[in-house]
């Protein structure tokens, strides 16, 4: 049985939020303002192309960076030089960066985004029993998943919220969680890390120390190959799961206490 913790550290895609339906990876609206950005410099189709090719270009050098012991967040601005705009003149260029942080929330923002089953129910009760709550993710553009957190009235629950593209390291750097653990107060040792991959969440939390490292099952979930050395603490399909895991620890916490 594992142990009651002091605070929760969630990831925010897979754990708060599902996407039903893939992101189309050139959004209609994103290419026509990209269009309009570079004055017709380049082509509808050629912005479209790119993309599509930079959007996986850009999951590649995820995929790869997380393999190395410390990754840390490209500035907005370098993921559109390297990964969309590296063939585009240098005027159409110089346009996409000075609104990097702009079009970044723009390629982020999810209007298929929806609350994942039992999540305000688990979060709401934890925080009426005093356990600080942070969001830990890698993104793109934080200020996307704030204001959909916001809109949702999640917000108000969370001590704090740390992206990858403001803080700079990206999961499974632990120095993400450490970030989040320092900011709301509760040692990483008494903290649940709970997210949906093995690579980047379980290895973030074993990395940075925390109490447990819980796995909520997602399509990402699904997509990777189990791992002997990133075993999970506890393994639960949605919010609904997560908050019987907290009162079973509540409940033997309590019944320790009785009988010390």
């Amino acid at each position: 049985m594992l142990r009651s913790p002091s605070a929760l550290l969630l990831d925010f895609g897979g754990v708060l939020v599902d996407a039903p339906s893939p992101q189309p990876p050139a959004p209609t609206d994103l290419v026509d303002r990209l269009s309009y950005l570079v004055a017709g410099t380049v082509s509808v189709q050629q912005i479209a192309t790119d993309l599509r090719e930079g959007a996986r270009a850009y999951a590649r050098w995820r995929d790869d960076v997380g393999r190395t012991g410390h990754p840390v967040e490209l500035p907005h601005a370098r993921v559109w030089a390297d990964f969309v705009t590296r063939t585009w003149p240098q005027p159409a260029r110089d346009a996409v960066e000075r609104e990097a942080t702009a079009l970044a929330y723009a390629w982020t923002w999810r209007a298929e985004w929806e609350v994942r089953p039992g999540i305000p129910e688990a979060l709401q009760e934890a925080f009426d029993a005093g356990l600080p709550l942070a969001v830990v993710s890698n993104t793109l553009c934080g200020a996307a998943h704030r204001e959909f957190l916001a809109s949702v009235g999640l917000s108000a629950l969370f001590a704090a919220e740390f992206y990858s593209d403001e803080a700079g390291p990206r999961k499974p750097n632990p120095h993400l969680a450490l970030l989040a653990a320092d900011a709301i107060g509760v040692p990483i040792g008494a903290c649940w890390f709970i997210g949906d991959t093995l690579g980047r969440d379980v290895a973030c939390a074993r990395r940075a120390g925390a109490q447990a490292a819980i796995l909520m099952r997602s399509p990402r979930t699904d997509r990777e190959s189990p791992r002997d050395d990133l075993r999970p603490d506890a393994r639960v399909e949605d919010g609904y799961e997560l908050l019987a895991l907290l009162r079973r620890a509540w409940g033997a916490s309590a019944a320790s206490s009785v009988r010390t």
